[in-house]
């Protein structure tokens, strides 16, 4: 068997964005003052709208987005380091999250320009979310096998299925489906397509549901004959699966897959403290070992995502990897420190523990389960 070797170049931080990173700190330093620590551990589940709009208006979202449409035209080197500092910071960057991440870099690669002038500016304002429909009901991971249906009924569509695993639906504007749309019998990834989806259209039920921490993240979505205009179609028809599919480089591979778990590192250091025993020592600095060389391997996806490569293999590593890290921490959490998780009367660190032991098993689901991605990095090397 013939394995293709492939390798992630070395994509260091270009120096001309250290202002900008010192710029974006000051600002959450003072922005972030009083929230305790328990809050800063939801990160991008914390929603506060008015903190996006703020960084909206500061010219911190659409970073790398034309300016036509709001955006800076920045690089994808200055968005890792704003959202780097977001996440290292613990604010609260759930509502504006996805929109920012991969709809509006979706909707500028594919969408028509109606779409573009009509979604992209109040996304690079703050003031427009989006969620993603993907997930379905014993479908997951796998795409592939999505039941979720338009049909065509004049000039537009009829939509009828159910999504579920749909992070902050309930608080969204908008959803990108992907839907069955036709494909010919046996061919599992084609005849699919995407849609823009109002969630104030008629037939669309969201109905939240409670995760492990009491949260309301997640979401089921039922769509019963929506109807849909024409201009509800991203791209072309029958051309969703590769869409989703440069979708998903830019969910697996930023920061956000090697930082869920950082305010749990911050209050471990803390509850440790300057004389740490050998054993804690030799943890911690494994820890920050694995961070460093994680954080690379995301800087090199970023190059790839600068330079207009296909970074879909590599931001699998990166996603499969970050996250098996991010699981490690509430363990090694535990074994380091003599203190059990707990939400109200304990320490902060106690209460950070508790918060991210109940979200930790949905790291490794959340962007697609570690078999459907090391199925593409098998690909990816040639081993399938």
């Amino acid at each position: 068997m013939r394995v293709n070797l492939q390798r992630l170049a070395l994509s260091p931080l270009p120096s001309e964005h250290d202002t900008l990173r010192a710029e974006v700190r000051t600002f959450l330093a003072a922005a972030l003052a009083t929230r305790p620590p328990a809050m800063r551990a939801l990160s991008w589940m914390g929603h506060d709208a008015a903190f996006s709009r703020e960084l909206g208006r500061r010219g911190w979202l659409g970073l790398t987005l034309p300016k036509q449409y709001g955006g800076q035209e920045a690089t994808a080197f200055a968005r890792y380091v704003v959202v780097e500092e977001l996440l290292v910071a613990g604010a609260p960057v759930s509502a504006h999250w996805i929109a920012d991440r991969q709809s509006a870099p979706l909707i500028l690669r594919f969408g028509t320009e109606a779409q573009k002038e009509r979604y992209i500016p109040p996304i690079c304002r703050g003031e427009s979310y989006f969620c993603i429909g993907m997930s379905e009901p014993d479908s997951g991971s796998d795409l592939a096998s999505i039941r979720t249906k338009a049909e065509r009924k004049g000039d537009g569509w009829v939509l009828n299925g159910r999504k579920v695993w749909t992070t902050n639906a309930n608080l969204s504007h908008f959803m990108i489906v992907l839907a069955q749309t036709g494909g010919a019998e046996g061919d599992r990834r084609g005849g699919k397509s995407q849609f823009i989806i109002d969630l104030n259209l008629p037939g669309v039920t969201v109905r939240p549901i409670k995760d492990l921490s009491g949260m309301e993240h997640f979401n089921e979505v039922l769509f019963e004959d929506v109807v849909l205009d024409a201009d509800a179609l991203i791209g072309a028809e029958g051309q969703g699966w590769s869409q989703v599919m440069a979708e998903l480089a830019f969910e697996r591979s930023g920061p956000e897959r090697i930082l869920s778990s950082i305010a749990l590192v911050h209050t471990l250091i803390d509850a440790v403290g300057p004389d740490p025993d050998s054993g804690q020592a030799r943890e911690i600095g494994r820890l920050v070992a694995k961070l460093a060389a994680l954080r690379q391997m995301s800087l090199a996806v970023t190059g790839k995502l600068q330079n207009g490569e296909d970074p879909a293999w590599a931001a699998s590593c990166v996603k499969d990897l970050g996250t098996g890290f991010e699981q490690e921490i509430p363990e090694i959490a535990q074994r380091l420190f003599d203190a059990e998780p707990r939400r109200a009367g304990g320490s902060d660190h106690q209460a950070v523990l508790a918060y991210v032991t109940q979200m930790a098993p949905s790291f490794s689901l959340r962007g697609g389960t570690r078999e459907i991605l090391r199925g593409i990095i098998a690909r990816g090397l040639g081993l399938r």
